[in-house]
């Protein structure tokens, strides 16, 4: 990994895109930098969030299961204030091994943690190997928030794609 800052959350969210991701599949619904509470004194952003619906029936959507992810570039990063915004049923840290190392005993209880792992053979990102689980917990907003704050922050990357093509 490189050593600067900047650097290393870049490859990091490439490789959480490629985790949430691998294939491709249109029915694997996440989003990057979901904002809740837009427009307040305490707005909080998650970097990325995943819908897992149990299955594609009302009660199977209803029933299904949000997972959010904060990318840690640094220990300074890790200790910062900022980017613990922990909404999901599961919640995650991503970050390299070496912060991880650094910082694990301060990681809450329930929180997993992915690392880096070697390059991902015929894809241009990094492989991400979980070192500790996440506990299943209530999440606290609503369904319907939650899908639309994920909808609104994919239709603001799919807008952005379609201005730069």
């Amino acid at each position: 990994m490189p050593s600067n800052r900047p650097e290393i959350t870049k490859l990091l969210s490439e490789a959480v895109c490629c985790f949430l991701n691998l294939k491709n599949d249109p029915r694997i619904y996440y989003a990057k930098e979901v904002t809740f509470d837009y427009g307040t004194s305490h707005a909080v952003r998650v970097d990325f969030m995943k819908f897992a619906p149990k299955n594609n029936s009302v009660s199977g959507i209803e029933k299904g299961d949000f997972s959010c992810y904060e990318v840690k570039s640094s220990i300074e990063d890790f200790r910062s204030k900022n980017g613990h915004n922990f909404l999901g049923d599961y919640n995650y840290y991503v970050m390299p091994a070496d912060v991880y190392e650094a910082v694990k005993a301060e990681i809450p209880y329930g929180v997993g943690v992915y690392v880096p792992d070697g390059m991902l053979p015929r894809r241009d990102c990094y492989r991400l190997k979980s070192v500790k689980a996440a506990k299943r917990k209530d999440r606290s907003r609503p369904l319907a928030e939650m899908l639309l704050m994920m909808f609104r922050s994919a239709n603001r990357d799919f807008l952005k794609g379609e201005k730069d093509a």
